[in-house]
């Protein structure tokens, strides 16, 4: 008989379910996890507030992603309790950057591995993190530092996309950045800058706590959009900024990062409205402004850094919100899907 274990699986709209399932078995090529931790983002929030999105696992092919029910999870930790792979032997601790490449396609060789035409995620396309054990590719996989606590280290996927989305936004030393959204997200592309270039950065979102963590984390200078000279701060950033990050997905606020770039600057779309948005092409044309975006992370790039970054800051008490048990899972997808979360929650499966 299958060993069984705990996982949290995902049905359809507000439907996740705490059910008992069979324990994988690693296949070639896998590495069988005891997860330690495992974390949520808003992609977890939209689908358990809207319903499952179809994430293609062949790009050629977009309708061939997985529908469910499927286990959720695709940032996860924990300890090696099977390996045939010598890099991470049993009893070691890694971290998955939960993205599988080929290592074959062209995206593939450009070292555009999230790129890759048959990309496929742990806990959105193929059985994820959010149970006490998971098979996943050893390629996906990082050893983590001995002095790197596991609620550390449950942070190390989101951090690894924040700090891919900062390389994308291509800011230069001496660069003048505006970063609209100050989020968990927010934070973390915050995090990935100071992480690789010395920039002047301007971070703008409501009073609040989670301006106070911008500043904390390194912002130049904050902005409240509430505050009674907002519009006049603003203002006089106009045409000064090289690059402009949108992190808050909010409605208009790509027109406005285009508005307030220089000519000839960079603005970087982060985050991803609920709704389709005018842009305004007549100021990106003649003001020859460029457009960027960013889609999760290269593990072998982003995953080791994001580990570095934790391990040598106090990064991870800024954003960790609370560790919790599976059961409290449907809860706090609700609290997130509702903006009532401003750090980031990781599950224990054991708890």
């Amino acid at each position: 008989m299958t060993e069984q274990m705990r996982a949290a699986v995902f049905y359809g709209a507000r439907d996740v379910r705490l059910e008992s399932v069979d324990r994988p078995a690693p296949q070639q090529g896998e590495v069988l996890i005891r997860v330690s931790r495992s974390g949520v983002c808003g992609t977890d929030a939209s689908e358990w507030k809207a319903g499952p999105k179809v994430f293609p696992v062949d790009r050629a092919h977009p309708h061939s992603g997985h529908h469910g029910p499927l286990i959720l999870g695709h940032e996860f930790i924990g300890e090696v309790v099977q390996s045939e792979d010598p890099r991470f032997p049993v009893g070691s601790r890694v971290a998955s950057g939960a993205g599988v490449s080929c290592g074959e396609c062209d995206r593939c060789r450009e070292g555009r591995a999230n790129l890759c035409q048959v990309y496929r995620t742990y806990g959105l396309n193929v059985e994820g993190g959010m149970a006490q054990y998971v098979a996943v590719a050893a390629d996906t996989l990082v050893s983590i530092p001995d002095q790197l606590t596991d609620d550390a280290a449950g942070l190390s996927q989101p951090l690894a996309v924040g700090l891919h989305a900062a390389r994308r936004a291509g800011a230069r030393a001496g660069d003048r950045v505006l970063l609209i959204g100050a989020g968990a997200i927010g934070t973390f592309v915050l995090a990935g800058l100071q992480h690789l270039v010395e920039t002047d950065v301007t971070v703008v979102d409501f009073a609040g706590s989670r301006l106070e963590r911008a500043s904390r984390v390194g912002a130049s200078r904050v902005i409240a959009v509430d505050g009674d000279s907002f519009e006049e701060e603003l203002s006089a950033l106009q045409g000064a900024l090289d690059v402009v990050i949108e992190a808050s997905g909010a409605p208009g606020q790509l027109n406005r990062a285009i508005a307030l770039t220089r000519d000839g600057g960079t603005v970087l779309q982060v985050g991803l409205p609920t709704t389709p948005q005018e842009v305004d092409i007549h100021q990106l044309v003649f003001r020859e402004i460029s457009i960027r975006t960013t889609l999760a992370h290269v593990c072998a790039e982003d995953m080791p850094a994001a580990l570095h970054i934790l391990a040598t800051t106090n990064l991870a008490s800024e954003l960790l919100d609370s560790v919790r048990p599976l059961d409290d899972l449907p809860q706090q997808l609700d609290l997130l899907a509702t903006g009532k979360i401003e750090g980031k929650v990781l599950f224990d499966p054991s708890l």
